[in-house]
């Protein structure tokens, strides 16, 4: 959960805040040169002064003439109220943008040039220093979401009439992955001998436990608290990645093998915390700031190199893949719905049911069968035996 705001900022907009009898302004990166290169802006010592300020810096900015002050615009206003993983991942992408774009003007946009920027981009590169890979298919097509997603607050912010390219792009669909976890390869993942008492295999294989049974996504199962999830009438879970844009709730029902797989998780840890999952120091192992769990995803890492060194598991899988195994198994594509707590079964479907369709095939009557069209077509396999 996001980090709740100190008193004295209560009430104020989005990264101000009052420190040493001053309103400041918490200067989003990449555009200090709008603020007179600080990543600190000093409003004002009043509150209405501290607005004055604001707005004459919004005034400066509204004159939006290049794609360059759309993006910086779309930076100020819209990247601030994402998550903070998305935060950091849609700065990144306004760079790429920015060097292609920035200083051509809003309009004309041709959709040719989203066409031949995904071309480009798609090429992987990779740098000689440092061996870090960059571009390919899926990076290009996240920065061409974000500048459509820049184009249409432009037109709900008055600086066109209409999306460019909205509606006039067909990019080639990305293919989701199938890989399904079998059965047998659960087994083995929970059969890894633990060095320790308590530690990561066993935390992990517990986590795995809890994960199977109710397919809850990594950080709303890492972010579980017993205090404010662990109910009498079972765990109560609203997902983190959606919960601005509704207040569902899922309540998953005790079961004897949820209630043990809790108690497993219980046990495995290496201090009393109010998580259910926690570190050595007893703090979950999501950072609200960043929107990431570095320790528990080296952790997992750690833990599937063992898996596929002393196991006969040769295929690794990710969290991701049990996520999905959950929404294979399930008995039905509504079950398998709720589960996930999707708002519809089309991401369902499309993503999470990942086995063959088994189907019923066809019966026919036999051919020269003389019966009646009104009567079923079905065979009769008892006579045709004997």
């Amino acid at each position: 959960m996001p980090k709740p705001r100190s008193r004295e900022n209560q009430g104020l907009p989005l990264r101000w805040r009052r420190t040493h009898g001053a309103y400041y302004y918490n200067v989003p990166p990449g555009l200090e040169h709008l603020w007179d290169n600080k990543k600190l802006f000093r409003l004002g010592s009043k509150l209405h002064e501290a607005y004055q300020a604001w707005a004459k810096r919004l005034g400066e900015q509204a004159n939006v003439r290049t794609i360059g002050d759309l993006l910086d615009r779309y930076a100020l206003e819209v990247i601030p109220t994402k998550s903070p993983a998305s935060q950091a991942s849609n700065q990144n992408q306004l760079k790429k943008i920015r060097e292609v774009f920035g200083s051509m003007p809003l309009l004309p946009f041709r959709p040719q040039l989203v066409y031949q920027y995904i071309d480009v981009r798609s090429k992987k590169k990779k740098d000689p220093e440092t061996g870090k890979v960059t571009g390919g298919k899926i990076a290009a097509h996240r920065e061409i979401e974000v500048l459509s997603h820049a184009y249409t607050k432009a037109v709900e912010w008055g600086y066109i009439d209409k999306h460019p390219f909205k509606g006039e792009v067909r990019l080639q669909g990305e293919q989701p992955r199938q890989r399904y976890v079998e059965d047998w390869e659960i087994e083995e993942i929970l059969s890894l001998t633990p060095k320790r008492n308590a530690g990561s295999v066993r935390m992990i294989q517990a986590y795995v436990r809890l994960k199977l049974l109710t397919g809850m996504a990594q950080g709303d199962l890492l972010r579980l608290r017993l205090d404010e999830n662990i109910k009498e009438d079972g765990i109560h879970n609203q997902r983190h990645k959606t919960k601005k844009s509704t207040e569902k709730w899922t309540i998953y029902a005790w079961s004897d093998e949820l209630r043990e797989a809790v108690e497993q998780a219980l046990a495995t840890r290496p201090k009393d915390s109010p998580y259910l999952f926690c570190n050595r120091e007893g703090c979950g192992y999501v950072n609200e700031d960043q929107g990431r769990a570095s320790g528990w995803k080296s952790m997992w890492q750690r833990f599937m190199d063992r898996v596929l060194e002393e196991t006969k598991v040769t295929e690794p899988f990710t969290e991701h893949d049990l996520r999905a195994k959950v929404g294979s198994d399930a008995s039905s594509l509504e079950h398998a719905r709720s589960l996930l707590a999707h708002a519809d079964t089309k991401t369902t479907q499309r993503v999470y049911r990942r086995k063959a369709e088994v189907v019923e095939p066809i019966r026919r009557r036999p051919v020269g069968a003389e019966d009646s069209p009104t009567k079923a077509i079905d065979v009769d396999l008892d006579r045709r035996e004997a």
